[in-house]
């Protein structure tokens, strides 16, 4: 534990934001803190409520850990360390266990926590670039990151080395910023999913408490009220056949995505994808549009497309059960990034491409 400490002392010293946090076997994790704020200062017509990433099962916190790193496996536990092959070929519920697994507090990044990561790089004009071209960003003509050796795709570059790339591949491009959120690989964010096209989430950061059931029977789910006048309306018992009356669905309307209340008119169990630029809503509430911008689930107000830096939104919107992954992969080229969503698989996906990292909150034990 002494080098340990004396690793976290140092950590602390260059980057004071970064954090190096054990789990409950004493193994480090380097982490990044994020502090609360009101969805005023991220989002054009935000109101003064914390951003759903900051209310953990009623209680609301100060700050978040994000995990500095894509995660890597070792002994059935997710770790953020630098420069290592990012675990991939892995479901969603095997993940959340892996991160859970390191003790009370940690857990797999959630949708929350990813969205309020992308709502910050917008807001500050830092949305990073990453490995979505064959080891390089699509703006970038030379490689800046350290290959995974051995591993490629048709001879060219796949996934990279964790936090190898240049400072512009970090959330803040700075030094102390979170890696690879652009590309390298998709990672599964928890406590969202489409039911038959229905949206339907963990509220609030619920899913980042550990004693909370995120798995696919859970009652925890919940479907979201289109027509709901504040945040304490927000959640509604589903029916469990994506249809519960009121809800927010999923529909495909002249090549893009649209929230809506009514019912789907466009419903297919297969990919089909828009930009995220272009993703609409109607028949909503003001509170419900707003929840929606605040999960990073359509653009903000007023943005224009290339705000979102042709960042792709996926789904399949009739399927039983499809979760979600962000940020894309070593080839998703433009269509990577930040604001990058896809709702095509089932939480049993498996794939070379798809892997997570890990998040940390300190929550108050009874």
């Amino acid at each position: 534990m002494a080098n340990f400490d004396t690793t976290g002392l140092a950590l602390a010293a260059v980057c004071p934001s970064n954090k190096m946090i054990t789990d409950d076997k004493g193994m480090p994790s380097f982490y990044v803190q994020v502090g609360t704020q009101k969805l005023s200062a991220l989002l054009t017509g935000g109101d003064d409520s914390v951003h759903p990433a900051f209310r953990v099962s009623g209680v609301e916190q100060p700050s978040i850990y994000i995990g500095k790193y894509q995660g890597i496996a070792d002994a059935n536990r997710i770790y953020s360390l630098p420069g290592v092959d990012p675990m991939v070929s892995v479901d969603l519920d095997t993940y959340e266990q892996y991160c859970r697994n390191k003790g009370f507090g940690h857990h797999c990044i959630t949708a929350a926590e990813w969205a309020f990561l992308a709502l910050w790089c917008k807001k500050n004009g830092t949305q990073p670039k990453g490995n979505n071209n064959y080891g390089k960003d699509t703006t970038e003509s030379i490689y800046q990151a350290i290959p995974v050796p051995g591993v490629r795709d048709s001879g060219r570059v796949a996934r990279v080395l964790t936090g190898t790339g240049p400072l512009s591949w970090r959330h803040n491009g700075q030094l102390d910023g979170i890696c690879d959120l652009n590309g390298n690989i998709w990672e599964w964010v928890a406590g969202i999913r489409l039911v038959r096209g229905e949206l339907q989430v963990i509220p609030y950061n619920n899913a980042a408490d550990p004693d909370v059931d995120t798995g696919a029977a859970s009652a925890q789910w919940k479907a979201v009220k289109a027509a709901a006048t504040s945040w304490e309306d927000l959640f509604i018992t589903p029916n469990g056949q994506g249809t519960t009356a009121g809800s927010i669905k999923l529909d495909y309307v002249s090549g893009h995505w649209q929230w809506q209340a009514a019912a789907i008119a466009s419903q297919s169990d297969s990919s089909r994808s828009g930009t995220f630029a272009a993703t609409t809503c109607t028949g909503l509430s003001a509170t419900a549009k707003l929840y929606l911008q605040a999960m990073a689930l359509m653009p903000e107000d007023g943005a224009a497309a290339e705000d979102y830096n042709g960042d792709h939104f996926w789904a399949n919107n009739a399927a039983e059960e499809r979760c979600a992954v962000r940020g894309g992969h070593w080839n998703s080229g433009a269509h990577a990034g930040v604001f990058s969503l896809n709702f095509d698989h089932p939480r049993s996906h498996v794939t070379w491409s798809v892997g997570g990292r890990p998040a940390f909150v300190e929550l108050e034990t009874e």
